[in-house]
């Protein structure tokens, strides 16, 4: 079912105001392979074999270094496996309210109040004449 003001019965104030939620996550594939003695992504290769998955050491490197976007299912399991945790010990999530975002309707928004938002002035090119 669609919401809109009239069925809510929200005023106007209260419909452009809204509550968000920053949420975001910690990848501690590095702790939990220090907590094991593996101090180099090389050192993870060898059980993410046995396991059936074949990653190339970039990928790994990857894996190991930067905070993954993206994450197959068998690769978790296989990484709790390896470490013998839950998924929720290898990814930490916190979440956060964010600030309170106002959508501007009807309303020309003030450049001044916001800096670094407001775009540069265009630059007027003179030529310069030359006797």
């Amino acid at each position: 079912m669609l919401l809109t003001a009239r069925s809510a019965k929200l005023s106007s104030s209260e419909w452009r105001t809204e509550m968000r939620r920053k949420a975001d996550y910690t990848w501690n594939l590095a702790e939990l392979m220090a907590r094991n003695s593996m101090h180099n992504s090389t050192d993870l290769a060898p059980h993410l074999v046995n396991r059936g998955i074949d990653l190339s050491p970039a990928q790994i490197w990857r894996l190991v270094t930067q905070r993954p976007e993206r994450l197959s299912l068998p690769l978790l399991a296989a990484l709790c496996d390896i470490f013998n945790c839950s998924p929720a010990e290898l990814i930490s999530v916190h979440s956060e309210d964010a600030s309170t975002i106002r959508k501007a309707v009807n309303e020309v928004a003030n450049l001044r109040s916001t800096p670094g938002k407001a775009r540069p002035r265009r630059a007027r090119v003179l030529r310069d004449d030359v006797e």
